[in-house]
């Protein structure tokens, strides 16, 4: 007979949520593996530090494993977790001084072909921008969500949301735009 953990690993998401609706821990253990890399991910790239991301995602999955009897549709648990995932981000950016960043708006000096340079390039260009920008850029790129669904995420209203992506892109574009030089080198080669 198979483990019972085994079980959970090839059962269907919509299953997993289910049983742990039911309060059953080891679905919802099953829940997190499947999911932690992605919050984790989203989280590192809304506050630019690994170790908060860490924590803001274990709040975001206690939140979930609290709120979780009251989910409807099981199969909706992806797109439920990330709203969690956000109203967590955005209940510790309202907990932490707006002014925090203005120490990161320096010039983002020098550029590197290395992937993980133009990675940690983006990142520090990220924490320049403001807590409500920011969450837009990476909801939008990184998430890949329309502006309806932002808009719905973060409560934030659907034109401010617009406004927000226009002018954080156009920041990013400006604190990143050492690579546009790169870019163009390379082509006239």
């Amino acid at each position: 007979m198979a483990a019972r953990g085994e079980i959970y690993s090839r059962s269907p998401e919509a299953l997993v949520v289910s049983l742990a609706r039911k309060n059953d821990r080891r679905a919802f253990e099953e829940l997190v593996k499947r999911r932690h890399a992605w919050i984790r991910s989203l989280m590192q790239r809304l506050c630019g530090d690994p170790a908060l991301a860490d924590d803001l995602a274990q709040q975001a999955f206690l939140q979930a494993w609290r709120s979780l009897p009251r989910l409807r549709r099981s199969d909706r648990f992806a797109a439920w977790l990330k709203r969690i995932a956000v109203n967590t981000w955005l209940q510790h950016a309202r907990r932490n001084d707006p002014l925090k960043n203005a120490a990161n708006a320096d010039v983002i000096g020098g550029s590197s072909e290395s992937p993980v340079a133009v990675g940690m390039d983006l990142d520090r260009a990220l924490a320049t921008l403001e807590d409500p920008a920011r969450v837009c850029i990476v909801l939008a790129y990184h998430e890949r969500m329309t502006h309806d669904e932002i808009a719905l995420a973060t409560g934030i209203p659907l034109g401010t949301v617009k406004s927000h992506i226009r002018r954080g892109t156009a920041r990013l574009q400006e604190a990143l735009s050492a690579y546009e030089g790169e870019s163009a080198a390379e082509e006239s080669k």
